[in-house]
């Protein structure tokens, strides 16, 4: 296999290019959202229901897979810059409308929230690929391609601090005590409410959204979309059957390409478990003895491993081969997911901050190879098809859960009529379901192992299993 597929390199800094300093400003702005730490109960504090929140959950993820590889193979087409433009200003709109819209009916809200969500996965999908894309053929063009293990290390660690930042900053503006304390203590007479302070994150994340907008517009690269083809044609009238062209191309590439086909197949599974367990973080810390005040404290302290990770991931990837990085993945997630399943009081947030660990070691290894084995042509494409799969992951994962917890629930409810509280109810059915979890990624991991194996051999390529 192809260790390199770009230029010669030079010796240049990678961070001494103005469009990879302008990609992980990008990532950090268009990520670091200050309502995060308060997600849930910002959309019921305008008056949602806990129902109408999983149907806008449920929107978002399907726009981003249905979104997800024709805006890559667009991005391929017209240019990543476009792309990303595009998904700067499609922030700034799905951010604004919530931030100012008043208080009224809540089927009106709930109507501004869904195109809110629409937009956002709209928006997702859009920067999807493209803006490593972009960023990996700068570093191509003008550097040298082997240090793109240094910009995902700085990356991401700029990534980690904006999010600690967003977290703590953004649970501290929505708390109306806080604030009060806070305005009572500069003199300034001023009565704080709840429906104030819940846009205070909101009006944050605007602002970064503005100044990612300013960023991405001021990137230079892969600037094509001028209406003309290679040929001085119109390019106009073929861009969608290009890009439609381009999506079939590159998933049957990937298909044929093992190595890069089975990296993707082994994060889909880290990542559909991990971050399906992320999402009930809250649920779980509840129930290991900690106070709600310090989930974003949590959260935040979580987010420094994204400092550190990126650091050893790059030494191991540079002096192991690829099967060492799976199986330290695979090792702490098992490790964090099993011993979840215990529960301990307190005790219990250092399992889950080993399970995050492993996300962290899972998105930088992917990344990593992914693109050092993906051709510029297509790599916008290549890296969408990841995004689509890890959605459709991460979708089946919501599902299955969803389906175990209420067979689990029906079970439990017939066992003790009358005997738990319904809180009580929830609270045992979400222990009792968490162990399917790490059953999942077992038998994920032994499927694909087998299958990875006696495909690799049949194909003649046995003696390069050890690079999985």
């Amino acid at each position: 296999m192809p260790r390199n597929l770009e230029v010669q390199p030079r010796d240049v800094s990678p961070f001494s290019i103005p469009d990879i300093r302008r990609f992980i400003g990008f990532r950090v702005l268009f990520n670091s959202r200050f309502y995060y730490p308060v997600f849930t109960i910002l959309f019921l504090d305008f008056g949602l229901t806990v129902a109408q929140f999983s149907i806008l959950n449920a929107v978002w993820a399907a726009t981003i897979v249905l979104l997800e590889v024709p805006s890559g193979a667009l991005a391929d087409v017209i240019g990543r810059k476009h792309l990303v433009v595009f998904a700067s200003a499609v922030m700034v709109v799905e951010v604004g409308i919530i931030s100012f819209v008043p208080l009224m009916e809540p089927g009106v809200i709930f109507v501004v929230f869904l195109v809110n969500r629409i937009l956002s996965g709209f928006a997702e999908a859009a920067a999807s690929g493209a803006d490593e894309a972009l960023a990996y053929d700068a570093l191509t063009e003008k550097g040298n391609p082997q240090d793109w293990g240094r910009v995902l290390d700085y990356m991401t660690r700029f990534q980690s601090m904006g999010f600690i930042l967003a977290m703590t900053l953004g649970a501290a503006v929505y708390d109306p005590g806080l604030v009060q304390k806070l305005c009572d203590f500069a003199s300034v007479d001023i009565v704080v409410a709840q429906s104030m302070t819940m846009r205070f994150p909101l009006y944050l994340t605007f602002v970064l959204a503005l100044a990612c907008l300013f960023v991405t517009l001021g990137m230079t690269g892969d600037v094509r979309g001028n209406g003309k083809d290679d040929h001085g044609g119109d390019r106009d009238g073929v861009s969608l059957l290009e890009a439609l062209r381009l999506t079939m191309d590159a998933g049957s590439w990937i298909v044929k390409t093992w190595f890069v086909f089975w990296v993707m197949v082994f994060g889909m599974l880290f990542d559909g478990v991990i971050r399906m367990v992320v999402t009930l973080s809250s649920q779980y810390y509840r129930l290991v003895s900690v106070p709600e005040s310090l989930f974003g404290i949590i959260a935040s302290a979580i987010a420094i491993l994204g400092i550190f990770i990126p650091r050893l991931a790059l030494r191991i990837v540079e002096t192991r081969p690829p099967r060492d990085a799976l199986l330290l993945t695979a090792l702490l997630a098992l490790v964090g997911l099993w011993s979840m399943n215990f529960f301990w009081p307190w005790f219990g947030v250092l399992s889950a901050v080993i399970t995050s660990s492993a996300m962290y070691f899972n998105g930088f290894f992917v990344s990593y190879y992914l693109n050092r084995n993906t051709a510029s042509k297509n790599r916008a494409t290549v890296l969408s098809f990841k995004g689509l799969i890890y959605n459709i992951s991460y979708g089946m994962m919501g599902v299955v859960y969803a389906l175990a917890f209420k067979v689990q629930r029906l079970s439990l409810e017939a066992a003790s009529p009358g005997g738990l509280d319904p809180a009580g109810i929830e609270n045992q059915v979400f222990m009792d379901v968490f162990v399917w979890f790490p059953l999942v990624l077992m038998a994920g991991l032994v499927i694909m192992g087998v299958v990875a194996g006696s495909s690799f051999k049949k194909k003649g390529l046995n003696h390069r299993l050890g690079q999985l």
